[in-house]
């Protein structure tokens, strides 16, 4: 018979963790509450994931990456990119064609159906953005900012913002 084991006290090393206030923890819920309420409007108007979407947004800031590359810019695992793409090229929201030569890379770059769902949610995106940022004042926004700079500085493919 197994005795249950006592936690360790609090700020020991092996302690147990407090997810509220372990800060991936606390970011991911952020991002994921604000980012779900955002998709909530373009999933049920566009039929759109939200994986699809993140891919398209980059596509409209940077024409003619590749799968791999929007991958990194989003750090994103690469068979979802794979599959948002399939799933957007099928649609007819991304054009997808071979870059010159070299059959094994593609070259990505929304179509004239997908530029007009990216005009109609990033407005939304920016609205929903600004609702959060509200809450903070211009000092507190400008300290968010630099921090958040400074964290993501080091995550591969970002840097070229």
């Amino acid at each position: 018979m197994s005795h249950p084991r006592k936690p360790a006290p609090a700020g020991a090393e092996h302690a147990p963790l407090e997810l509220e206030r372990f800060l991936p923890y606390r970011l991911s819920i952020l991002s994921n509450t604000v980012s779900q309420t955002i998709a909530n409007d373009y999933q049920r108007r566009y039929d759109l994931s939200m994986t699809e979407w993140r891919v398209m947004a980059v596509l409209a800031r940077f024409h003619g990456l590749s799968a791999r590359e929007v991958a990194e810019r989003t750090a994103m695992d690469k068979v979802a990119v794979s599959r948002a793409l399939a799933r957007l090229v099928e649609a007819g929201r991304v054009h997808r064609e071979t870059h010159g030569n070299d059959k094994r890379r593609s070259v990505l770059s929304l179509t004239e159906a997908g530029w007009v769902i990216h005009d109609d949610v990033a407005p939304m995106a920016r609205a929903r953005e600004r609702d959060v940022l509200a809450k903070l004042d211009e000092e507190e926004r400008q300290w968010l900012t630099r921090i958040l700079d400074k964290l993501l500085d080091e995550v591969p493919g970002l840097n070229s913002r």
